[in-house]
């Protein structure tokens, strides 16, 4: 039966048995030996304070006693105290390390997440998870900055939480454990000696008198930090930038660059299907290709221009192009730049001035006769009334390219003479009221008259060498006093009188209209309720032989009684 003896080991109390402990005593012994007396102590405090950690979770209970097999295995882990004495007389002889299987024993056991003070900028922080994560803190710094404006301040709780709840690493086991290092005898010796020089070379290099610019300088030097992280920032986000022009640029110049080689390619042969729908926007004579190497140059160069400043962001060394490609890029764009708007000016030199037509034909029907008008659509273009097109290309029964357009009016007036009749009138523009009143005129639109029915046509058509010039046509229909009008349902659409004048109901297209002598009065249309809302529920006027009258007026709140001297008449009104 052995004895067991209590021992303090690194503020940890342990029963370990004599054997045990004559073998760690000599194992200590040992190591003390092979140090040199400089930071021996912390050397040797630190030691110990690893073997107690190690013995404290090899011990599953206070009172197991430690024995030679735990003491083993803690000697396997620190190291034999010979393979770290450090020999003198041959400084050229390296020190032996312990075995990688050891160095990843002792790496995923004791790597541990710490706040790095030594190189940390504000606490520690980055620094500890760039140790954890094995990357550049700087990266981790960039992450916060960059969560700033992403997750509206939240970043910095998170590290606020960090600060408070991750221990900073102060002793040298704690500094080994958050690099990740096998906590041995070697690196032990290692750190502290480590620690040891930088505070001893710090002491030896302190100039009293550079204190004070010393101060200003580490102020400095943090500011130069900051400076950096955002320098960073703004250098990364100038990549994207130059990255999203780049991209951006080069898809714009690709497209411009194909659209140019087929309008030349097109051009060339001259059956292209869509050239003569384009020569109609073209209000001059200049030719298509003209133009479209114009507009290629105009566009294309401040796209390369663009491309290249990508580039350059991108790329720190990119070569230039020269003075002379640059200078010469410039003059072609100024003189397509001019050239657009000499072309601008000449195209709207084309539409300065209106120009129409108008015809007119008389409406035989009588003043008791009721007009009914509507409008008709052509199948071959669309096939109801309700569509409405300012202006589009079509083909008719022959192939033969039309303009084709909705841009008609209808407008009800009143005149003085005795016959009712329509008047049409079309309408283009031109570079001279000549030039478009000779468009107007070719113009296509129809209407007929059959019996007391108007037909109009909804839509005008043009040949598309006329060229668009915004034709369009107005039916004026002219109504003398008296002569009564039932539009179809169709004429909604095309209506553009005067609401003041003649107000057109939408519900229905079974109402009748007169002329009248300020307006147009609706025969049958509905009384509007806010018009009649305050009228009396019933109204009876009264005059007897002798002249004397009465006037009842009965409403649902109010009776009226007058007495009035006038001729005999009698008026009865129920309004429901």
């Amino acid at each position: 039966m052995n004895k067991t003896v209590s021992i303090n080991l690194g503020g940890f109390f342990f029963h370990i048995d004599e054997d045990a402990y004559q073998k760690l005593n000599r194992y200590f012994d040992a190591i003390r030996s092979s140090l040199s007396p400089d930071g021996k102590d912390e050397i040797m405090s630190d030691i110990e304070g690893r073997i107690a950690e190690l013995l404290s979770e090899k011990l599953k209970n206070d009172k197991q006693v430690v024995g030679i097999r735990e003491v083993d295995e803690v000697i396997t882990v620190m190291g034999q105290p010979e393979d770290y004495r450090i020999n003198d007389e041959e400084p050229t002889k390296e020190k032996t390390t312990y075995s990688s299987t050891d160095y990843s024993y002792n790496f995923t056991k004791t790597r541990k997440f710490y706040r790095d003070g030594e190189k940390g900028m504000v606490s520690g922080v980055c620094a500890g998870l760039g140790h954890y994560f094995k990357i550049d803190p700087l990266w981790i710094r960039i992450i916060f900055i960059l969560s700033l404006f992403i997750s509206f301040g939240t970043s910095v709780l998170i590290y606020i939480l960090l600060w408070i709840l991750i221990p900073k690493a102060i002793t040298t086991t704690e500094k080994l454990e958050m690099t990740g290092e096998p906590i041995n005898i070697s690196n032990i010796e290692k750190k502290v000696r480590e620690e040891i020089n930088m505070v001893t070379e710090k002491l030896q290099n302190v100039d009293y008198d550079k204190m004070g610019a010393n101060a200003r300088a580490g102020a400095e030097k943090v500011g130069n930090g900051i400076g950096s992280v955002f320098s960073v920032i703004f250098r990364a986000l100038a990549k994207v930038i130059g990255a999203f022009i780049t991209i951006a640029s080069a898809i714009g110049l690709g497209t411009v660059v194909v659209l140019f080689l087929v309008l030349l390619f097109n051009s060339s042969i001259g059956v292209a299907h869509w050239r003569p729908f384009l020569g109609v926007f073209n209000y001059t004579d200049i030719p298509l290709w003209i133009i479209g190497t114009v507009l290629f140059f105009a566009t294309a160069i401040p796209l390369f221009a663009f491309f290249l400043l990508g580039l350059k962001i991108l790329v720190d060394n990119m070569r230039s192009i020269g003075n002379v490609a640059k200078y010469t890029l410039i003059a072609i764009w100024l003189v397509s730049l001019f050239a657009i708007i000499a072309i601008g000016i000449s195209q709207a030199s084309q539409v300065t001035s209106e120009g129409k037509t108008m015809s007119k034909r008389e409406i035989p029907i009588q003043i008791t006769d009721t007009l009914n008008i509507k409008f008709r659509y052509n199948d071959y273009f669309t096939k109801s009334f309700y569509y409405h097109d300012d202006f589009r290309f079509a083909q008719d029964t022959t192939g033969t390219d039309l303009i084709y357009s909705n841009d008609v009016s209808f407008i009800l007036m009143k005149t003085d003479g005795a016959v009712p009749y329509i008047q049409i009138e079309k309408i283009s523009y031109g570079s001279s009221s000549a030039e478009a009143r000779k468009r107007a005129e070719k113009i296509k639109y129809n209407f007929d008259i059959e019996g007391n029915t108007l037909i109009l046509d909804n839509y005008l058509t043009t040949e598309i060498e006329n060229k668009f010039r915004d034709q369009k046509v107005e039916i004026y229909l002219y109504l003398p006093e008296g002569y009564m009008i039932k539009p179809d349902r169709s004429v909604q659409n095309y209506d553009r009188t005067d609401d003041n004048f003649f107000n057109l109901w939408w519900d229905d297209d079974s109402y009748v209209y007169r002329m009248q002598e300020t307006d147009v009065k609706c025969l049958n249309c509905p009384m509007d309720p806010e018009a009649t809302e305050d009228m009396p529920d019933e109204t009876d006027i009264h005059f007897n032989a002798n002249g004397k009258g009465e006037v009842n007026i009965v409403d649902e709140n109010v009776k009226v009684h007058v007495s009035v001297d006038s001729v005999s008449v009698k008026s009865s009104r129920k309004v429901n």
